[in-house]
């Protein structure tokens, strides 16, 4: 992960060339300048992270690393952005898609949340998800929507955790993530003999492929895939294996014809 730069970090690459140059100094003054560093790198491992510091040197790192090195793409972007994809992950802060996939600012308009999921259209529920594809598909007119899954979602897991009863521990979880239960019921069907481990793995697809046809039931998404503006596609980062799966949607939507 490419992580801010710290005092610590600053101090530590200020004393490497002279430790690569030992022998223009002294044995002592050799040996202090290693120790120092030892303590130093000590510290940094041992410090307690200080949300305000951590934020600071993340942005000090960009500016310095990103924005001021590319001013004319950061230009560019500050007239509007064009994004070719959007994508829908897992709010888990191991799969960040920026990362991941090395998207670049301006790349990908994202909407992540728990499981990644996709509900179907639904005016009095789940507007926030609503509002992210419509906006994407209708005035960015993203050409891709990708929605990733993962090895070892939490979220995953409480479904297929959830009680056969209904009953729920949870005031929001348990209510969003049912929106994958005909996922879940797959799942149960086809892979009954599986460990509840096996089973979350293929839950984590089988959801992936769920939120894809719930896609469907957006106005303008299938409007845009009769006119072949617009590719759906899924994917499963396993980040135990350090694998990516790729997979497309192949639904084939025509234009309607008028009579």
């Amino acid at each position: 992960m490419d992580m801010a730069t710290s005092s610590s970090d600053v101090a530590i690459e200020g004393l490497r060339p002279l430790l690569s140059d030992k022998e223009g100094l002294d044995e002592i003054a050799a040996a202090k300048i290693e120790k120092l560093t030892a303590e130093l790198q000590e510290q940094e491992q041992d410090h307690e992270c200080d949300p305000v510091e951590r934020i600071k040197d993340g942005f000090i790192h960009f500016k310095i690393h990103h924005f001021d090195k590319y001013p004319d793409y950061y230009k560019q972007l500050a007239e509007g952005q064009h994004p070719k994809f959007l994508v829908f992950a897992c709010s888990d802060s191991r799969v960040s898609p920026s990362h991941v996939l090395n998207f670049k600012p301006g790349e990908a308009f994202m909407c992540r949340n728990i499981a990644n999921l996709v509900p179907a259209f639904n005016q009095l529920r789940y507007s926030g998800v609503g509002a992210v594809i419509e906006y994407a598909v209708k005035h960015l007119e993203v050409e891709n929507i990708l929605v990733i899954g993962h090895s070892r979602c939490g979220g995953i897991e409480a479904l297929m955790s959830l009680p056969a009863d209904g009953t729920t521990s949870n005031d929001f979880i348990d209510d969003w993530v049912k929106i994958a239960l005909p996922a879940k019921a797959k799942v149960e069907s086809e892979w009954s003999d599986a460990t509840f481990e096996q089973q979350c793995e293929y839950l984590g697809r089988e959801s992936v492929n769920l939120s894809l046809v719930n896609l469907l039931s957006y106005p303008y998404v299938r409007a845009a895939l009769a006119n072949k503006a617009l590719k759906l596609m899924g994917g499963y980062y396993d980040f135990v294996n350090g694998t990516f799966g790729l997979w497309k949607a192949d639904f084939d939507i025509k234009p309607p014809i008028i009579i």
